[in-house]
Protein backbone atom coordinates (compact mmCIF):
# COMPACT_ATOMS: atom_id res chain seq x y z
CA UNK A 1 0.00 0.00 0.00
CA UNK A 2 1.02 3.43 -0.91
CA UNK A 3 1.34 5.90 2.92
CA UNK A 4 -1.89 7.40 1.19
CA UNK A 5 -3.34 4.03 1.21
CA UNK A 6 -2.60 2.94 4.09
CA UNK A 7 -3.80 6.00 6.08
CA UNK A 8 -7.36 5.97 4.37
CA UNK A 9 -7.57 1.77 5.58
CA UNK A 10 -6.73 3.29 9.06
CA UNK A 11 -9.14 6.08 9.22
CA UNK A 12 -11.96 3.80 7.71
CA UNK A 13 -11.30 0.92 9.78
CA UNK A 14 -10.15 -0.81 6.47
CA UNK A 15 -7.51 -3.31 6.73
CA UNK A 16 -4.48 -0.69 6.79
CA UNK A 17 -0.79 -2.77 6.52
CA UNK A 18 0.79 -0.70 9.74
CA UNK A 19 0.13 1.97 12.28
CA UNK A 20 1.98 5.04 11.57
CA UNK A 21 2.13 8.40 13.75
CA UNK A 22 -0.46 10.47 11.01
CA UNK A 23 -1.95 10.76 7.60
CA UNK A 24 0.92 11.96 5.58
CA UNK A 25 -0.07 15.79 4.82
CA UNK A 26 0.93 19.06 3.18
CA UNK A 27 -0.49 21.86 4.82
CA UNK A 28 -1.55 25.16 3.23
CA UNK A 29 -2.90 28.52 6.13
CA UNK A 30 -3.25 31.85 5.97
CA UNK A 31 -1.04 34.19 7.22
CA UNK A 32 -1.96 34.87 10.73
CA UNK A 33 -3.32 31.15 11.04
CA UNK A 34 -0.71 30.87 13.78
CA UNK A 35 -0.67 34.31 15.36
CA UNK A 36 1.31 36.40 13.38
CA UNK A 37 1.05 39.85 12.60
CA UNK A 38 1.37 41.50 9.23
CA UNK A 39 4.95 41.38 9.19
CA UNK A 40 5.02 37.34 9.15
CA UNK A 41 6.15 37.35 12.58
CA UNK A 42 4.55 35.49 15.48
CA UNK A 43 5.73 32.93 18.40
CA UNK A 44 9.41 32.74 16.64
CA UNK A 45 9.80 36.38 18.48
CA UNK A 46 12.44 36.72 20.88
CA UNK A 47 11.26 36.42 24.44
CA UNK A 48 9.21 39.63 26.02
CA UNK A 49 8.53 40.31 22.58
CA UNK A 50 4.81 41.86 22.38
CA UNK A 51 3.02 41.97 18.92
CA UNK A 52 -0.63 42.34 17.81
CA UNK A 53 -1.70 39.97 14.92
CA UNK A 54 -4.03 40.16 12.29
CA UNK A 55 -6.86 39.97 14.18
CA UNK A 56 -5.38 42.85 16.70
CA UNK A 57 -5.53 40.53 19.45
CA UNK A 58 -2.01 41.80 21.89
CA UNK A 59 0.51 38.92 22.08
CA UNK A 60 3.32 38.53 25.16
CA UNK A 61 6.41 36.03 24.45
CA UNK A 62 7.24 35.08 27.82
CA UNK A 63 8.74 32.08 27.56
CA UNK A 64 11.33 30.51 25.41
CA UNK A 65 10.13 27.58 23.36
CA UNK A 66 6.58 28.51 25.06
CA UNK A 67 3.49 29.73 22.67
CA UNK A 68 3.26 33.33 23.41
CA UNK A 69 -0.23 34.38 25.36
CA UNK A 70 -2.78 36.62 24.63
CA UNK A 71 -3.10 39.61 26.68
CA UNK A 72 -4.73 42.43 24.58
CA UNK A 73 -8.70 41.60 23.55
CA UNK A 74 -10.07 44.00 20.85
CA UNK A 75 -13.51 42.81 22.24
CA UNK A 76 -13.30 42.50 25.64
CA UNK A 77 -16.44 44.66 26.00
CA UNK A 78 -19.68 43.97 24.11
CA UNK A 79 -19.88 47.53 23.13
CA UNK A 80 -16.76 47.28 21.26
CA UNK A 81 -18.48 45.07 18.81
CA UNK A 82 -19.65 47.76 17.01
CA UNK A 83 -16.48 49.73 16.24
CA UNK A 84 -14.64 46.19 15.48
CA UNK A 85 -13.15 45.85 11.91
CA UNK A 86 -13.25 42.19 10.91
CA UNK A 87 -9.98 40.67 9.49
CA UNK A 88 -10.80 40.42 5.69
CA UNK A 89 -10.55 37.34 4.43
CA UNK A 90 -9.81 38.41 0.80
CA UNK A 91 -7.07 40.93 1.97
CA UNK A 92 -4.34 39.31 -0.31
CA UNK A 93 -1.72 40.00 2.63
CA UNK A 94 -3.37 36.87 4.08
CA UNK A 95 -4.87 34.73 2.06
CA UNK A 96 -1.78 35.43 -0.49
CA UNK A 97 0.39 32.30 1.55
CA UNK A 98 -2.91 29.92 0.75
CA UNK A 99 -2.01 29.94 -2.93
CA UNK A 100 1.96 30.36 -2.53
CA UNK A 101 1.90 27.21 -0.74
CA UNK A 102 -0.33 25.62 -2.67
CA UNK A 103 1.49 26.17 -5.35
CA UNK A 104 4.57 24.91 -3.95
CA UNK A 105 3.46 21.47 -3.48
CA UNK A 106 5.08 19.03 -5.02
CA UNK A 107 1.87 16.41 -4.90
CA UNK A 108 2.69 12.75 -4.91
CA UNK A 109 1.84 10.64 -1.77
CA UNK A 110 0.48 12.95 0.82
CA UNK A 111 -2.99 14.78 1.06
CA UNK A 112 -3.45 18.14 0.80
CA UNK A 113 -4.62 19.65 4.23
CA UNK A 114 -6.15 23.45 5.11
CA UNK A 115 -5.52 24.73 8.51
CA UNK A 116 -8.48 26.18 10.59
CA UNK A 117 -6.61 26.97 13.64
CA UNK A 118 -8.59 28.61 16.50
CA UNK A 119 -12.12 27.12 15.14
CA UNK A 120 -14.43 28.76 16.87
CA UNK A 121 -14.15 28.89 20.98
CA UNK A 122 -10.28 29.50 21.00
CA UNK A 123 -10.17 32.70 18.20
CA UNK A 124 -13.44 33.91 19.87
CA UNK A 125 -11.37 34.20 23.43
CA UNK A 126 -8.48 35.50 22.26
CA UNK A 127 -10.77 37.97 20.86
CA UNK A 128 -12.82 38.87 24.08
CA UNK A 129 -10.87 37.39 27.05
CA UNK A 130 -11.46 33.75 27.88
CA UNK A 131 -13.01 35.04 31.43
CA UNK A 132 -14.93 37.48 29.70
CA UNK A 133 -15.96 34.95 27.55
CA UNK A 134 -17.22 32.16 29.78
CA UNK A 135 -18.94 35.00 31.68
CA UNK A 136 -20.82 36.27 28.64
CA UNK A 137 -21.72 32.78 27.54
CA UNK A 138 -24.29 33.72 30.47
CA UNK A 139 -24.62 37.40 30.73
CA UNK A 140 -24.58 38.52 27.34
CA UNK A 141 -25.16 35.46 25.08
CA UNK A 142 -26.24 37.50 21.95
CA UNK A 143 -22.84 39.37 21.91
CA UNK A 144 -20.85 35.52 22.44
CA UNK A 145 -23.31 34.17 20.09
CA UNK A 146 -22.28 36.85 17.69
CA UNK A 147 -18.44 36.52 17.84
CA UNK A 148 -19.00 33.09 17.34
CA UNK A 149 -20.87 33.21 14.21
CA UNK A 150 -18.36 35.80 13.10
CA UNK A 151 -15.51 34.12 13.34
CA UNK A 152 -17.01 30.92 11.81
CA UNK A 153 -17.96 33.26 8.88
CA UNK A 154 -14.56 34.14 8.72
CA UNK A 155 -13.61 30.03 8.67
CA UNK A 156 -16.35 29.75 6.02
CA UNK A 157 -15.01 32.16 3.46
CA UNK A 158 -11.25 30.62 3.71
CA UNK A 159 -13.00 27.08 3.39
CA UNK A 160 -14.25 28.39 -0.15
CA UNK A 161 -10.16 29.11 -0.77
CA UNK A 162 -9.37 25.81 0.34
CA UNK A 163 -12.04 23.66 -1.47
CA UNK A 164 -10.73 25.75 -4.27
CA UNK A 165 -7.42 24.29 -4.32
CA UNK A 166 -8.52 20.75 -3.95
CA UNK A 167 -8.04 20.26 -0.26
CA UNK A 168 -8.38 16.52 0.93
CA UNK A 169 -8.59 17.29 4.02
CA UNK A 170 -8.75 19.84 6.73
CA UNK A 171 -7.26 20.63 10.21
CA UNK A 172 -9.34 22.34 13.12
CA UNK A 173 -8.63 22.98 16.26
CA UNK A 174 -10.18 24.50 19.39
CA UNK A 175 -8.79 23.02 23.27
CA UNK A 176 -12.11 22.35 25.09
CA UNK A 177 -10.44 20.45 27.98
CA UNK A 178 -8.27 20.75 30.90
CA UNK A 179 -5.88 18.02 32.52
CA UNK A 180 -9.12 16.92 34.52
CA UNK A 181 -12.35 17.80 32.73
CA UNK A 182 -14.22 20.08 30.68
CA UNK A 183 -13.43 23.89 30.07
CA UNK A 184 -17.35 24.41 29.18
CA UNK A 185 -20.13 22.41 30.05
CA UNK A 186 -21.49 20.85 27.27
CA UNK A 187 -24.75 23.00 27.17
CA UNK A 188 -22.63 25.78 26.45
CA UNK A 189 -21.05 23.64 23.89
CA UNK A 190 -23.91 22.32 22.57
CA UNK A 191 -25.83 26.02 21.88
CA UNK A 192 -22.80 28.20 21.11
CA UNK A 193 -20.27 26.05 19.49
CA UNK A 194 -21.90 23.01 18.35
CA UNK A 195 -24.07 25.08 14.97
CA UNK A 196 -20.97 26.90 14.17
CA UNK A 197 -18.60 23.50 13.55
CA UNK A 198 -21.73 22.01 11.85
CA UNK A 199 -21.94 25.26 9.63
CA UNK A 200 -18.44 24.43 8.43
CA UNK A 201 -18.26 20.89 8.52
CA UNK A 202 -21.54 20.09 6.44
CA UNK A 203 -19.68 22.08 4.02
CA UNK A 204 -16.63 19.88 3.75
CA UNK A 205 -18.24 16.71 4.41
CA UNK A 206 -20.56 17.60 0.99
CA UNK A 207 -17.28 17.76 -0.78
CA UNK A 208 -15.80 14.62 0.62
CA UNK A 209 -13.00 16.57 2.50
CA UNK A 210 -11.88 14.87 5.84
CA UNK A 211 -12.07 16.38 9.29
CA UNK A 212 -8.78 16.11 11.78
CA UNK A 213 -10.03 17.45 14.83
CA UNK A 214 -7.45 18.87 17.80
CA UNK A 215 -8.80 19.66 21.15
CA UNK A 216 -6.35 19.10 24.37
CA UNK A 217 -7.19 17.38 27.67
CA UNK A 218 -10.11 15.46 28.73
CA UNK A 219 -12.69 14.77 26.07
CA UNK A 220 -14.93 12.50 27.30
CA UNK A 221 -18.17 15.09 27.03
CA UNK A 222 -17.37 16.02 23.58
CA UNK A 223 -16.03 12.76 21.58
CA UNK A 224 -20.32 11.97 21.31
CA UNK A 225 -20.87 15.90 19.72
CA UNK A 226 -17.70 15.25 16.97
CA UNK A 227 -18.92 12.36 16.29
CA UNK A 228 -22.47 13.39 15.68
CA UNK A 229 -20.63 16.24 13.64
CA UNK A 230 -18.43 14.18 11.15
CA UNK A 231 -15.33 14.18 12.78
CA UNK A 232 -13.27 11.56 10.73
CA UNK A 233 -9.80 11.96 13.25
CA UNK A 234 -9.68 13.19 16.73
CA UNK A 235 -6.37 14.36 18.48
CA UNK A 236 -4.38 14.01 20.31
CA UNK A 237 -6.27 12.25 23.23
CA UNK A 238 -4.34 12.86 26.00
CA UNK A 239 -2.94 9.60 28.07
CA UNK A 240 -2.74 11.18 31.59
CA UNK A 241 -6.28 13.43 31.22
CA UNK A 242 -8.49 10.55 29.54
CA UNK A 243 -10.00 7.17 30.32
CA UNK A 244 -8.69 6.09 26.68
CA UNK A 245 -10.30 2.41 26.98
CA UNK A 246 -13.76 4.39 27.23
CA UNK A 247 -12.61 6.67 24.55
CA UNK A 248 -11.83 3.70 22.37
CA UNK A 249 -14.99 2.03 23.27
CA UNK A 250 -17.15 5.07 22.44
CA UNK A 251 -15.17 6.05 18.93
CA UNK A 252 -14.75 1.96 17.38
CA UNK A 253 -15.62 2.01 13.83
CA UNK A 254 -16.36 5.45 13.89
CA UNK A 255 -14.28 8.02 14.34
CA UNK A 256 -10.14 7.48 14.10
CA UNK A 257 -7.81 8.73 16.82
CA UNK A 258 -4.48 10.28 16.80
CA UNK A 259 -2.21 10.48 19.62
CA UNK A 260 -2.55 8.71 23.17
CA UNK A 261 1.50 8.32 23.76
CA UNK A 262 2.37 10.31 27.27
CA UNK A 263 4.26 12.85 26.67
CA UNK A 264 5.63 12.53 29.61
CA UNK A 265 7.06 9.41 28.78
CA UNK A 266 8.35 10.41 25.76
CA UNK A 267 9.98 13.18 27.75
CA UNK A 268 11.32 11.56 30.60
CA UNK A 269 12.63 7.95 28.58
CA UNK A 270 14.65 5.98 28.84
CA UNK A 271 14.05 4.28 25.79
CA UNK A 272 12.91 1.05 27.10
CA UNK A 273 9.89 3.08 28.97
CA UNK A 274 9.10 4.60 25.62
CA UNK A 275 8.71 1.04 23.39
CA UNK A 276 6.64 -0.15 26.19
CA UNK A 277 4.38 3.00 25.99
CA UNK A 278 4.23 3.09 22.10
CA UNK A 279 3.33 -0.90 22.19
CA UNK A 280 0.44 -0.61 25.00
CA UNK A 281 -1.05 1.94 23.14
CA UNK A 282 -0.94 0.48 19.91
CA UNK A 283 -2.27 -2.85 21.33
CA UNK A 284 -4.81 -0.05 23.42
CA UNK A 285 -6.37 1.88 20.84
CA UNK A 286 -4.94 0.54 17.60
CA UNK A 287 -5.41 -3.25 17.40
CA UNK A 288 -8.94 -3.11 15.53
CA UNK A 289 -7.43 0.01 12.99
CA UNK A 290 -8.48 3.38 13.32
CA UNK A 291 -5.32 4.87 14.77
CA UNK A 292 -2.22 6.52 14.52
CA UNK A 293 0.43 6.40 16.94
CA UNK A 294 2.20 9.13 18.03
CA UNK A 295 2.53 11.58 21.25
CA UNK A 296 0.05 13.47 22.93
CA UNK A 297 1.53 17.07 22.90
CA UNK A 298 4.04 18.87 20.95
CA UNK A 299 7.36 19.06 23.02
CA UNK A 300 11.04 19.89 22.73
CA UNK A 301 11.64 15.71 23.42
CA UNK A 302 15.00 14.86 23.22
CA UNK A 303 15.88 13.25 20.02
CA UNK A 304 16.94 9.82 20.83
CA UNK A 305 14.14 9.28 22.75
CA UNK A 306 11.83 10.00 19.53
CA UNK A 307 13.76 8.14 17.31
CA UNK A 308 13.20 5.45 19.98
CA UNK A 309 9.28 5.96 19.83
CA UNK A 310 9.37 6.07 15.65
CA UNK A 311 11.59 2.77 15.65
CA UNK A 312 9.02 0.72 18.18
CA UNK A 313 5.92 1.89 16.24
CA UNK A 314 7.85 0.65 12.77
CA UNK A 315 8.68 -2.52 14.50
CA UNK A 316 5.20 -3.31 16.73
CA UNK A 317 3.17 -1.55 14.20
CA UNK A 318 2.08 -4.38 11.58
CA UNK A 319 -0.82 -5.85 11.46
CA UNK A 320 -1.67 -8.32 13.12
CA UNK A 321 -0.47 -6.11 15.87
CA UNK A 322 1.22 -8.87 19.11
CA UNK A 323 -0.31 -7.61 21.89
CA UNK A 324 2.11 -6.40 24.61
CA UNK A 325 4.71 -8.17 27.03
CA UNK A 326 3.00 -7.81 30.54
Amino acid sequence: MTARENAMNIIRFGRPERITSGPPCYTISWLGANHEGFDGKGHDRPVGSWWTDVWGVGWHKEQEGVMAFPRRHPLDEPRKLRSYRWPDPSDERIIGRIYRLREAWAGGDEFLMGSHRDTVWEKAYMLVGMENLMAYFHTEPEFAREVCHRVMDWHLAIARHYLALGVEIVLCSDDLGTQSGPLLGPDVVEEFLVPEYRRLFDLYRSRNVMILFHTCGRIDTVVEPMMRLGVDILNPVQATANDLDAIREKTAGRMCLQGGISSRVVYEGPPERIVREVRKRMWQLGRHGGYFCCPDQGLPYPAEHTAAMHRAIAEYGSYPLAPPEP
